[in-house]
């Protein structure tokens, strides 16, 4: 029995077997306030190569009470298993399908949310990657394109927006009836349908005689903070950069941007129609780094309307792609257009991104980034840091090595050929080798057809006068980790090399070389009887993807003066290779400490600083030598107090070491600075302690027994907001009794009644790295729990629970056993193999840096 599940082969001999024209979809939502289930109404048409052959259309819905195709009546329990068979089709084929579909609490298909302010219920759309079937029947695969058109009755007063232009509502009663024109040829996938009394803010992008309509949508009780006029600059700019290196104008009617409640993504670009999660409505003080997340989110999703909405791909083995382009696209938008606030971007990439992708690689779920997905369920767990992270650095090195001119004139003629259409990767290097001139085939198979990360070294030789007598770029493939298919290979790179000396105390640098590197070992001659600089830095500028060394001399330079790098982002790359090393037990965990705090007292990124602030505590959490660990968050802990009160009052630092020292608190004095910043008893001049910084402070008083119910009380009457009873649910969990955790672990476990967002918030209190022994006991019973949870509940809320849930703060032998006697025993589905294979690996990745740091300290005392 198929389930909920659709395997490639299915899809494919359905797309040779049917064309599909057009849905008329009618939903009503007139109930919605009351939960439960909707009417939705379904006639889609569509041909059959074969006559007489039969198919199927899919539905997730608790029930049907009419299925008719070409006129005769289908018996009701045609309906099992998710699809709707389909006998006897004629060339030209009408299906209407009557279904009670089920609102969620799950983000996925239709959300629904009661707002605690105002009482209101909001309704949004989720159906990447199979759940358009939850709202109506669907062909539901990417490569079965088709016009949608949506009539939908609503509550007199709400806002109902879709992938068309809203129209004006008609009926004068307690409902309203919005009939939208039909869409173009779309995917199933982005499909969408927001309604319920948002509050919108409108525009227009303008350019010659081309006006889009803009919005941007939030609930009321958000307004106050919706910084729409920001959105929207960063919108216009993404307009005026994408349609021009395109060539290909806006394909939509207009563009909608909807901040919606609960969304598990970042975002989903819906043709026309974006919905975003809306905490990227800040309701208290962010650093530049989180305005700067959201405007990279905002351009990839506007990135995607050309990439994987106008042109779509044909399955989803290509998800990489899809995803990989919009990544890629929104970096060199952020970094290149006129006027963007963030010209450091591909810092941010190398920092965020890249760490992403280099960890993702290193699991032993990793996987080429083409990955084979024979079924849904292989794609469910693909949106992972290969398919977004890796595969948008394996695009920059492409452009690098094809030149970025050539590489866009690739796209447009990619558009151009494809534009409503699908294609397979094939179709967009085609047009690149014909821009380009190089043959891209070699290219493609060593780095999107094999797994695994390389390792590039330097090979110095100094002559006796101090210059270079000879510098090679050393190239390693380690094998992959075990249990991961294939084998490692070298690879070729697209390089620069950057040469840094020290200038009043500064690193300049004085020297770049460009080169293409491929084999063990690769000779570079123009450095040869150069004076040896400070230091040399390997894929300076980031060009490639593989994790760097620095030779010995450089190591010592970079160690005393990482912050003094005049550009960001070869410090972001010292600072990525440096973390790296931890986790891979070539740098112990007490000297990254030593390094990030003398290294953040110079560096001026703030998102570097943050990566790097979240990097220490989760080094001393899980990967210090446990006899060890107290002293090193004693020490992190003071010092980010110090810098907290030495910051510049009102700035990105200051607000960034608060909420570090908020996370890692543990002295009376500490503890108590914290209670009083809560309480008003104490001030540190420039710092707003507002409404998320509130919680935050509470959530470290309640997990180490300085605050109790009542406290958690007092906030949430506070902050009677939705965000406000997550936050008041997470500080529930952290509470430092068993009984605040077998309540949290019934409430997420043995009840399915929680939203997707407060049960995160659940775990996320649950899992505090300083009550090992509260947990303790919690590992068995993980492990007797998960696979009924995965066959029982939806994706999201599954993986929630097995991801959020796992063991990952007993990091020792024991945890690996346990978990490798349910591997051996439990017979997961392979997705669920996944995930606890990859939490597996986080595990077995600490106990090895434990012993790194063991050793470390085992040296000192030997000094």
């Amino acid at each position: 029995m198929p389930g909920t599940n659709l395997t490639r082969e299915e899809a494919r001999t359905r797309a040779t077997l049917l064309h599909v024209e057009s849905y008329d979809i009618e939903l009503d939502l007139s109930s919605a306030r009351d939960g439960g289930t909707f009417r939705s109404t379904t006639v889609v048409r569509f041909s059959a190569t074969t006559p007489g052959a039969a198919s199927f259309i899919d539905l997730v819905a608790p029930s049907v009470s009419e299925l008719v195709l070409n006129g005769v009546t289908l018996p009701l329990d045609s309906f099992a298993d998710s699809r709707i068979a389909l006998p006897g089709l004629a060339a030209e084929n009408e299906l209407k399908v009557v279904a009670d579909c089920a609102y969620t609490n799950t983000g996925e298909g239709l959300h629904r949310f009661v707002d605690p302010v105002d009482g209101e219920t909001y309704l949004y759309t989720q159906f990447e990657v199979p759940d358009a079937r939850r709202v109506f029947a669907s062909f539901e695969q990417p490569d079965l394109k088709a016009a949608f058109t949506f009539t939908v009755t609503a509550p007199t007063g709400w806002a109902v927006i879709s992938n068309s232009p809203t129209p004006a509502p008609v009926g004068d009663g307690d409902t309203q009836v919005w009939r939208f024109a039909p869409t173009g040829r779309i995917s199933t996938y982005i499909t969408a349908l927001i309604a319920g009394p948002y509050v919108g803010v409108f525009d227009e992008y303008r350019s010659g005689d081309q006006v889009v309509p803009l919005g941007v949508y939030c609930r009321p009780s958000l307004r106050e903070f919706l910084d729409a006029d920001a959105i929207f600059a960063v919108t216009r700019q993404g307009f005026d950069f994408f349609q021009e290196k395109f060539d290909c104008a806006y394909p939509f009617e207009k563009y909608d941007q909807l901040f919606v409640p609960e969304f598990n993504a970042g975002a989903m670009e819906n043709a026309g129609a974006v919905t975003f999660r809306d905490q990227y409505v800040f309701r208290s003080k962010v650093t530049d780094a989180a305005y700067e997340s959201r405007a990279a989110t905002i351009l990839h999703e506007l990135a995607h309307m050309w990439f994987g909405n106008l042109v779509t791909m044909e399955w989803w083995n290509d998800l990489w792609l899809n995803e990989s382009f919009a990544t890629y696209a929104e970096a060199v938008c952020l970094a290149e257009a006129p006027g963007s606030q963030w010209p450091d971007s591909w810092t941010s990439f190398a920092n965020d991104m890249k760490t992403w992708a280099y960890r993702q690689d290193q699991l032993p779920s990793t996987h080429p980034i083409m990955a084979e997905i024979n079924d849904l369920e292989d794609v469910m767990v693909n949106f992972d840091g290969i398919t977004y992270a890796k595969g948008a650095s394996v695009l920059k090195q492409l452009v690098a090595y094809v030149g970025q001119d050539e590489f866009f004139k690739g796209v447009q003629a990619y558009f151009k050929a494809h534009a409503w259409g699908n294609t397979r990767l094939s179709d967009l290097l085609g047009a690149l080798e014909k821009t380009s001139g190089r043959d891209l085939k070699a290219w493609s198979k060593s780095w999107l057809e094999t797994a695994g990360i390389n390792v590039l070294r330097p090979s110095v030789t100094l002559a006796e006068d101090g210059t270079i007598a000879a510098f090679s770029v050393l190239q390693e493939a380690p094998a992959l980790p075990a249990g991961a298919k294939g084998e490692s290979v070298l690879r070729p790179h697209r390089i620069a090399i950057g040469c840094y000396d020290l200038q009043d105390g500064r690193l300049v640098r004085t020297e770049r070389i460009e080169l293409d590197v491929d084999g063990a070992e690769t000779p570079v001659p123009q450095l040869t009887g150069r004076q040896r600089p400070a230091v040399l830095l390997l894929n300076d500028d980031d060009l490639s993807y593989a994790k760097v060394r620095l030779d010995e001399a450089s190591l010592a330079v970079v160690t005393e003066h990482l912050g003094a790098f005049t550009a960001s982002l070869p410090r972001a790359l010292c600072w990525s290779s440096s973390w790296d090393m931890v986790r891979d037990g070539e740098l112990a965990t007490r000297d990254y400490l030593a390094l990030a705090l003398s290294g953040l007292a110079r560096e001026s990124e703030i998102g570097v600083v943050q990566s790097v602030q979240r990097q220490v505590k989760l080094a001393l959490d899980v990967y210090a030598d446990p006899a060890w660990r107290e002293q090193g968050l004693l020490r992190w802990s003071t010092a980010a107090e110090e810098r907290l009160r030495a910051a510049a009052p009102g700035s990105d630092h200051q607000l960034a070491w608060a909420r570090t020292l908020a996370g890692a608190a543990r002295t009376e004095g500490q503890l108590a600075l914290l209670a009083g910043l809560l309480d008003g008893s104490q001030v540190i001049e420039g710092l707003a302690v507002d409404t998320e910084l509130r919680w935050v402070l509470l959530s470290r008083l309640v997990a180490t027994g300085r605050a109790a119910e009542k406290a958690i009380d007092a906030e949430l009457e506070r902050d009677s907001t939705a965000a406000g009873q997550e936050h008041a649910a997470s500080c529930r969990a952290a509470r430092p009794t068993a009984e605040a955790k077998a309540a949290a672990w019934a409430s997420v476990v043995e009840s399915d009644e929680l939203t997707n967002y407060v049960q995160e918030a659940v775990i996320s209190g649950f899992g505090q790295p300083d009550q090992r022994e509260l947990l303790a006991p919690y590992t068995a019973k993980y492990f007797a729990a998960i696979k009924g949870i995965y066959e029982t509940r939806s994706h999201e809320i599954s993986q929630q629970i097995v991801t959020g849930l796992y063991p990952a703060r007993q990091v020792e032998q024991a945890t690996l056993d346990a978990t490798d006697a349910w591997l051996a025993s439990a017979e997961p589905a392979p997705a669920l193999r996944r995930m606890v294979v990859e939490a597996r690996a986080a595990v077995e990745r600490a106990l090895k840096a434990q012993a790194a740091d063991r050793t470390a300290g085992a040296r000192e005392l030997g000094h």
